[in-house]
């Protein structure tokens, strides 16, 4: 029995699974290293000379293939000393974010869409991220960032669909984006509500009932772009995941990223689209690579891109061929590479 005048005292809450996991990434290079069979003297850029750190979920590494430093899973995660060379071209703010950028952390780029940068954190650190240098301190620094990121998007009558996007917006725990969502419902304006993630293709234990349960709750169409650039990311993990959010309703679609040495080959642009196909995922953009500093090493010349796409479509049904596009700063929608 509980003496009367003694405080009730709650117990901290039980983080969920994907949270101990996400804890449990690798973030030092030799323990990567180690875990894969490759030799601790592997080329890689000193971690002391990059404010990108590595950062890798345990079940990601699990999928790369042993001993080969060339797997395409890896080569996205290492950081190799060719991100420290000066590439002319290449610059810290490549698509144009920070001219873009408003109060609440909010980017307007293009009519009727407005993107909310939920986070600076992700589950993994991708060497070729085109935010990777964005100062997330200075966009997020207002306690009040939700509140004002509402106020900002109630204002815009002209907005039909709000984007998370960061970081990874699923790095946020659901007690913070649940009532984000929620609060969305009350915008008229708002039709849509589009996440963009790399969680459920890194970490498919992040899709869990609780997720689930507000992404199937409201009137707001639930739209989720993920982020997958080879077919070998796609286990069956990843396909329960994805079926499970497929059937709470959230309409799925990919956009990859043509990587030097990752999926620069018809081969594996084929592989991808079909892999995506069976999970129940549509390819939606393929992109040309931002050049940001740091990435010149992952760079595909734009007549190679054509090429490999036109190369992918001969062999593939148009809906799962994705549209080669690149993103330029001021422009008022995606850019198509043409064929």
């Amino acid at each position: 029995m509980i003496p009367t005048n003694s405080p009730i005292r709650q117990l901290p809450r039980e983080p969920p699974r994907w949270q101990r996991l996400l804890g449990e990434a690798f973030g030092r290079p030799a323990e990567l290293l180690e875990f894969l069979g490759l030799p601790a003297d592997l080329p890689g850029l000193n971690p002391v000379q990059t404010n990108f750190p590595l950062r890798v979920p345990r079940a990601y590494a699990a999928r790369m293939r042993k001993g080969d430093a060339r797997d395409p899973l890896f080569l996205q995660v290492w950081a190799r000393p060719e991100e420290a060379l000066d590439v002319q071209g290449f610059v810290d703010d490549a698509v144009g974010d920070h001219a873009a950028l408003r109060d609440g952390g909010i980017l307007h780029k293009y009519e009727g869409r407005a993107l909310v940068l939920a986070t600076g954190a992700c589950a993994i650190h991708c060497r070729y991220c085109f935010r990777q240098h964005f100062p997330y301190g200075d966009a997020l620094a207002s306690r009040d960032h939700w509140r004002e990121a509402l106020g900002v998007l109630a204002a815009d009558r002209s907005l039909a669909e709000v984007i998370l996007s960061g970081g990874d917006p699923l790095s946020l725990i659901d007690e913070k984006l649940a009532p984000f969502a929620e609060s969305l419902e009350f915008l008229p304006q708002v039709k849509r509500l589009r996440l963009h993630t790399r969680l459920p293709v890194v970490l498919p234990e992040r899709v869990d009932d609780a997720l689930l349960g507000w992404l199937s709750r409201g009137r707001l169409r639930k739209v989720m772009v993920i982020h997958a650039n080879h077919a070998n990311e796609l286990d069956a993990d990843v396909a329960a995941a994805l079926a499970r959010l497929a059937d709470a309703g959230v309409h799925l679609l990919n956009q990859s990223v043509l990587l030097r040495g990752v999926n620069d080959s018809v081969e594996a642009l084929v592989a991808l689209s079909e892999r995506l196909s069976e999970c129940g995922v549509m390819p939606y953009y393929l992109h040309m690579l931002d050049p940001v500093r740091g990435t010149a090493h992952f760079d595909v010349p734009e007549g190679e891109a054509r090429r490999l796409v036109r190369s992918a479509a001969a062999t593939l049904p148009g809906y799962l061929v994705p549209r080669l596009v690149r993103e330029i700063p001021g422009a008022p929608a995606k850019a198509p590479v043409g064929g």
